[in-house]
This record gives C-alpha cells, sequence and structure tokens, in this order.
C-alpha cells in the first residue's frame, strides 16, 4: 500500500523501531502535501541539548523554529529524529538510518532530493554520517560543526553550504575553516558563510536566511 492521498500536516509525532527499542521522532509535513507528487526531503541532527527520548525537544531548536516562523519557505518532508541521551550522533547512525527508511515509506519523497542537514553536535553529525552516505544525498548544509578531514574525498561528491559564527565558544570557528578548505582542495563544491561576532548560536541565523533553504531544497542528485 503505498503513501496516503491525504494525511495530516505540521509537526507529527512518530515512532519507530531502532534494534528492538521504540523510539519517538517528529516529521514535518508541509500545508498542502500531496502524495501524488513526490516532495524533497531534509534530515535534520538536532544538538547535544536536544537529546533524549520525547521525540520534541529536536523540534524546538533550528529548523524547527525557522519553519515555524516561515512555514512558506519549507515546502518539503522534514525528518527529525532524536538522539539518545547518552549517545552522540556518531554512535547513533540506525537511528538516523531508520527514521529516514520510515518516512521514504510512509511519504511520496523524491528520492533525487534528500538533503541532510545539522547543527552542533549535529553539524558533526551532518559531516560525518554524510560523508559515509554522501551518494544518498543531493546536499549538506553543516552549522556550527566540525568533521574529520579525512572525510574530504568523499564529502566533495556532494554541493556543501556550511556555517559558523566567528566568535563560536563552543565549536571553535577553525573547524569548519578546516573542513571546508580540506573539501575544497578535494574538488568539491563548497560555500561557506561566516557570522562576525556571533557565537555558538549561528544556526538561527542560517536557518533564518531564505536563500539558504532554497538553495537546499533547490540541490538534486
Amino acid at each position: 500500500m503505498g503513501p496516503a492521498s491525504h494525511v495530516s500536516t505540521g509537526f507529527l509525532d512518530k515512532t519507530m523501531m531502532v534494534n528492538g527499542v521504540a523510539r519517538k521522532y517528529c516529521v514535518y509535513v508541509p500545508q498542502g502535501y500531496d502524495a501524488r507528487r513526490e516532495w524533497p526531503m531534509v534530515v535534520f541532527l538536532h544538538g547535544l541539548g536536544e537529546r533524549g527520548d520525547d521525540g520534541q525537544l529536536q523540534t524546538a531548536v533550528g529548523i524547527g523554529n525557522a519553519i515555524r516562523r516561515n512555514s512558506g519557505r519549507f515546502p518539503c518532508i522534514v525528518v527529525m529524529p532524536q538522539c539518545p541521551d547518552d549517545r552522540w550522533w556518531d554512535k547513533a547512525f540506525d537511528h538516523i538510518d531508520t527514521a529516514i527508511d520510515e518516512t521514504m515509506k510512509e511519504f511520496s519523497v523524491d528520492k533525487s532530493r534528500v538533503c541532510l542537514t545539522g547543527l552542533s553536535m549535529g553539524g558533526y553529525g551532518t559531516w560525518a554520517y554524510g560523508a559515509l552516505h554522501a551518494d544518498r544525498f543531493a546536499a549538506l548544509m553543516p552549522v556550527c560543526g566540525g568533521g574529520k578531514t579525512a572525510d574530504a574525498t568523499a564529502l566533495a561528491k556532494v554541493p556543501i553550504w556550511a556555517f559558523h559564527g566567528e566568535a563560536d565558544s563552543v565549536v571553535k570557528v577553525d573547524e569548519s575553516r578546516a573542513m571546508v578548505k580540506a573539501v575544497q582542495d578535494a574538488g568539491g563544491a563548497v560555500k561557506y558563510t561566516e557570522y562576525p561576532g556571533v557565537d555558538h548560536n549561528s544556526w538561527d541565523n542560517a536557518y533564518g536566511d531564505a536563500e539558504a533553504i532554497a538553495w537546499l531544497l533547490s540541490q538534486r542528485k
């Protein structure tokens, strides 16, 4: 049975099974969703402070806030898994895998327009998971994160727009600068926005940037 033609829209509470454990997550479905056409999908990875098991915290910071302020900029499915309290994203890739798979089964997703983004801990997750699955994503948008420069060859296969606050006191701006340079040196297409004087919260600027969101949703594999 395929995706339903008429479904609820907005922030929908979901539950998935990960290694036999029930895990809550959230899927944003835009107003006007119609399964008779395929929609772009954005996978969002939250930061350290949104870990847990309520399925809600990860919707309150970053892309969720941006959607609530300007939903018209997000004509897409957004899947928001939640990392367990005792892990970082690099130890919870199975949660991301399952959330993506379940969302693709339930909704009409354009597989050529699936993008990955995240902030802080989720920015690290975006660089790492994006490198591991570069062929899956049309674009990556890491915000105030860092990664392994050794991943640059894999990351060079996918368009990237990275963001960071120049005055970040939590994740040093050099983390993004190093990743951007490494991917550029590997021949990748990388855009980079650095906000002068901005501390760790560069995500409100990044997800509130209409041009950045339009760019993300326009990318295709």
